[in-house]
């Protein structure tokens, strides 16, 4: 077992266990990595998410180790919880984080509520965990480094390929482990056992959703359309009869599968393109396409019951409000100019607009959009406004006008340099 854990993981990173490990050691507590990094290591799928427990205190064992490594500190003393952000070059940006806690166990006052912690031995703070293969550990201590502890059989469970929980009260606590346990099922390919299942219909039947903050919902419904295969996850919980918590009239069926093959298709081909200005929001594209079957109101009001941040809502609203009307525009047999289709589609965002392309029907639509992707989209003029008020046009609204003008006429092809620019702006005063 502790050849497989350790394999792949960088050497950088086992050395940095080991520090850790050991500088707990010599405040007189005992380090654990948790969770994921030690599931995904079974699995042998790759996960540098560190997260470590500490018999001890936390927060004096995370402020030593953030000067140690010249990290970011920031703490959360309600939890005994810290996470330090160091730069380190095994991380894409350079940016390598720790989450660091103090081993507890939490009590819920009321079904759904959050908890209260009360700091205990690392045997109670795995017991409060979602599901057993989540609730494993390493001991990363000098004499007992890699030693791997399984209190509840998450081993076991993996090689079961099961989801299962590890207190009959677990969905009553935090339903939101009910999406946690569908995502889990649907990206290892695992089945959630019977008596989860069973767990999970009655915390459905008993409304624990509607319990439940939204946001900490709204979280978990971003991590599913996040995943690798989404769709998969989607079906499950339509099968689960969760989705009416996200609102009643999403409806589930094959169109809904050929559009998120579409989108997923799609967002590939932008990414790999020379485009890539910027990495986009998959799974708000995923959502617009969830939301397909409800009106206006009906997404106005899911952004407000589910707290959406102001920049998600507007890109929601906004492939709602024009999805529909500029896919028709799109579709005209005759010919479009270019600058008539950068019109209608500069404004939108580009989830939105690759949300529109995975939905067109037809080739031409898909080739239009891909066109003013590739060919209008970062167009720019080299005519200023400055240059008008020497031909003597004045301050004004004017000016805009016919800089959107040449903007058009680029566009089109009808001129290239800066000189056939003015050219133009003279022929239009």
């Amino acid at each position: 077992m502790d050849k497989k854990i350790w394999r792949a993981v960088p050497v950088k990173l086992v050395k940095l266990l080991r520090f850790i490990g050991e500088m707990a050691e010599v405040k007189g507590y005992s380090a654990f990595i948790v969770g994921g990094f030690v599931r995904d290591r079974i699995l042998g799928v790759k996960n540098f998410d560190v997260d470590i427990v500490i018999e001890g205190d936390a927060i004096d064992f995370s402020r030593s180790f953030a000067d140690e490594v010249k990290g970011a500190l920031v703490v959360h003393h309600k939890f005994g919880t810290a996470t330090v952000v160091m730069p380190w070059s095994i991380a894409k940006d350079k940016r390598f984080k720790v989450d660091i806690a103090t081993a507890r166990k939490e009590r819920y006052r009321a079904p759904a509520a959050l908890p209260d912690v009360e700091f205990s031995s690392l045997r109670d703070d795995l017991y409060r965990r979602d599901f057993t293969i989540n609730a494993m550990a390493i001991a990363l201590s000098r004499d007992s480094f890699g030693q791997f502890i399984d209190f509840f059989d998450g081993l076991g469970d993996i090689r079961k390929g099961v989801v299962s929980v590890l207190h009959k009260g677990s969905f009553i606590d935090d339903p939101t482990r009910i999406f946690r346990a569908v995502r889990f099922e649907q990206r290892f390919g695992f089945r959630i056992d019977k008596h989860t299942e069973d767990l999970i219909k009655t915390a459905i039947d008993e409304d624990m959703f509607g319990r439940t903050e939204r946001q900490r919902i709204r979280d978990e419904l971003i991590l599913m359309l996040n995943e690798r295969d989404p769709v998969k996850a989607v079906m499950r919980m339509h099968q689960l009869d969760e989705l009416r918590f996200i609102h009643p009239n999403i409806k589930i069926g094959k169109d809904l599968k050929r559009l998120f093959k579409s989108i997923k298709e799609r967002y590939d081909w932008y990414m790999t393109s020379p485009l890539k200005a910027k990495n986009l929001d998959l799974w708000l594209i995923y959502l617009m396409a969830l939301l397909s079957d409800l009106d206006k109101k009906g997404v106005r009001d899911l952004c407000g019951k589910f707290v959406f941040s102001r920049n998600d809502k507007i890109r929601l609203i906004s492939c709602k409000d024009s999805c529909d009307k500029i896919l028709q525009f799109l579709s005209r047999k005759k010919h479009l100019r270019p600058s008539e289709i950068y019109k209608r589609l500069r404004p939108l965002s580009c989830e939105t607009i690759l949300f529109m392309m995975a939905k067109a029907k037809g080739d031409k639509v898909k080739a239009r959009i891909g066109d003013f992707l590739m060919k209008s989209k970062d167009v720019k003029i080299k005519a200023k406004g400055m240059d008008l008020k020497r031909m003597g046009l004045k301050e004004g609204p004017a000016i805009g006008r016919i800089l959107g003008q040449i903007l058009c006429a680029k566009i089109d092809g009808e001129v290239s340099s800066k000189s056939e620019e003015l050219t133009y702006a003279r022929r239009l005063l």
